[in-house]
This record gives C-alpha cells, sequence and structure tokens, in this order.
C-alpha cells in the first residue's frame, strides 16, 4: 500500500505554523489561489454558448474551456453572482462572463458579443422560459396548444365541421318552440296520472290488509330484488361457513325430538331409544353436503 506519510521540517512547531502549507508560505489550492487576497480565484471555465472574441473578431465555439479568473460581484436574494474572466487563446484580449440567476442563464459583459441564437418556444408550442415581466400574467397552455400545427388541423377538419352540425341540428330541433312545450307538457301529464293510479292502488293494498303505516315496493322495483338477493346470499354463505361441529350443535340447539339424555352413553336402567327415533336422529346428525 502507498504511504502517505508526510515530512516534517525540525524547525516545524504545530502550534506556531498550524499546518506545512502555512509553514512554507502557501495556499493548499496551489497557484490557483495566488490572487486568493483580491476574492479571485482561477477555475476551469467551460464557455455556454458561441461568441465572438471583440479584441481579434475570431469566432469561438461552445465548450472551449479557459482558465478563467472567478470572483464573487454581488448577490440576487441569497444567491451569489459570479464573474469569470477568460483570456482569449488566439490573441492577447480577455473576456467577461457573469452569471444571471435571475433569469438562469449567462451573460456576456464586456470583451465580446454573444451569438444570438435563441430558439422562441412560443412560435413552437412551448412556454417562454425568460419572461420576467411581473405584470404580465402567465401563460394560457390552452392558447399555447391552440397555436400548434397539428391542433390547427384538428380544428380546421374535425371540430369545426362537428360544432356547425350540431348547430344545425339545434335550429333544426328547436325551430318549432310551442310544439316541443306540448310535447312536454303531455308527457308529464301521462306520467303524473300513471303516478296517481299506482298511489291509488297502494292505497286499496294498505287498507285491505291493515298497512296504513308501512312502505309497499313496487313490483318493478329492481333495487329491492337485488338486496333481497345479496341477503339470501350472505345467509346461505354464513350457513356453508359452519363446520361439522357448529353445524351438529346448531341442530341440537334448534331441535326438541329428543331429550338431551340420549348421546353415546345411557345410564343404567334407561331403556333404549326406538328404531325410528335412532334413525331419525343419525340423519340429522350426518354431515350435509353443501350444494354449491
Amino acid at each position: 500500500m502507498q504511504g502517505f506519510n508526510k515530512y516534517y521540517p525540525p524547525d516545524f512547531d504545530p502550534n506556531t505554523h498550524g499546518s506545512l502549507n502555512s509553514y512554507q508560505g502557501k495556499h493548499a489550492l496551489g497557484n490557483r489561489a495566488h490572487k486568493i487576497d483580491q476574492g479571485i480565484l482561477v477555475v476551469r471555465f467551460e464557455l455556454p454558448f458561441n461568441i465572438w472574441c471583440g479584441t481579434c473578431e475570431n469566432h469561438i465555439g461552445m465548450g472551449v474551456r479557459y482558465n478563467a479568473e472567478k470572483k464573487k460581484i454581488g448577490s440576487y436574494y441569497s444567491t451569489p453572482i459570479f464573474s469569470f474572466r477568460c483570456k482569449c487563446h488566439l490573441c492577447d484580449g480577455y473576456f467577461e462572463i457573469e452569471t444571471d440567476p435571475k433569469n438562469t442563464r449567462y451573460v456576456v459583459t464586456s470583451g465580446a458579443r454573444q451569438k444570438d441564437e435563441d430558439w422562441d418556444p412560443e412560435e413552437n408550442g412551448g412556454y417562454a422560459i425568460h419572461d420576467n415581466d411581473p405584470n404580465k400574467p402567465p401563460a394560457d397552455p390552452l392558447a399555447t396548444l391552440e397555436k400548434t400545427t397539428a391542433a390547427q388541423k384538428d380544428l380546421k377538419e374535425v371540430k369545426a365541421p362537428r360544432i356547425e352540425e350540431l348547430q344545425g341540428l339545434s335550429e333544426k330541433l328547436n325551430a318549432d318552440p310551442y310544439t316541443l312545450s306540448v310535447k312536454a307538457r303531455n308527457r308529464f301529464r301521462q306520467q303524473k296520472r300513471q303516478d296517481a293510479e299506482k298511489q291509488r292502488k297502494l292505497g286499496v293494498i294498505k287498507q285491505k290488509y291493515g298497512l296504513a303505516d308501512s312502505l309497499l315496493l313496487e313490483e318493478d322495483d329492481e333495487q329491492a330484488r337485488r338486496a333481497a338477493q345479496d341477503a339470501w346470499r350472505r345467509g346461505r354463505a354464513e350457513l356453508t361457513s359452519l363446520n361439522r361441529t357448529q353445524r351438529k350443535a346448531h341442530i341440537r340447539s334448534s331441535t326438541s325430538l329428543f331429550p338431551s339424555s340420549i348421546g353415546t352413553s345411557r345410564p343404567s336402567g334407561a331403556t333404549a331409544p326406538s328404531p325410528a327415533a335412532t334413525s331419525l336422529r343419525a340423519r340429522l346428525l350426518a354431515p350435509r353436503k353443501v350444494i354449491k
């Protein structure tokens, strides 16, 4: 295993020097921090976009890396704003790029100019990313969707003819409002006569059987029929779930044909049950077959 031991000179005093870097008068970051007293740190910076150098007018492509001098120049709320000063590799000129936390982008401030090749998302069915007007209302997603080519084609070929067809049908049905009103009144009167006849029949049945305060279900009450069927299924399921011992106990408790003394053991002097009673008892205590 490689060793990581360090050489400590004889005159090194940890209480006085603190570390070997302070003893040798160097920074832990080496030459990258030769301007650290000015708040400048040398970092590796990669161009975020295409630019033209302001000194030699040469084009520098996006992704070219430089040893930039990084410095904090301000803050946007709690987010620091950094400046990156780079030397052009094609000439002796310098250019400076700063961060823009408010718009989440980089901005060329001096020594160069950015190539304008922004893509407008609003013209292509997207949303504006760098719109910073606080008074402007947010973009309507439906309005943005209507600008797309597919939406325009669907509106022209599918939705517009359908709307025209529905409008024509509505105009045709509502052309004679008096006739529609007569049909509606006749339907309501017919339904009212049917309800009155049903109430009359129910009243006769209640009076005949003394059910004045009872609620009678109609013959075509499908909901009541389903509720009765569900109750019957639940009772059958509960009976099926009983095991053999529970069924025997249920039979013993529900029948009064035999005295409680009838069992496997019989007291001395007692008379034996008749063959018919024994046969009936055997049939009652036999396990039942569940019909599924």
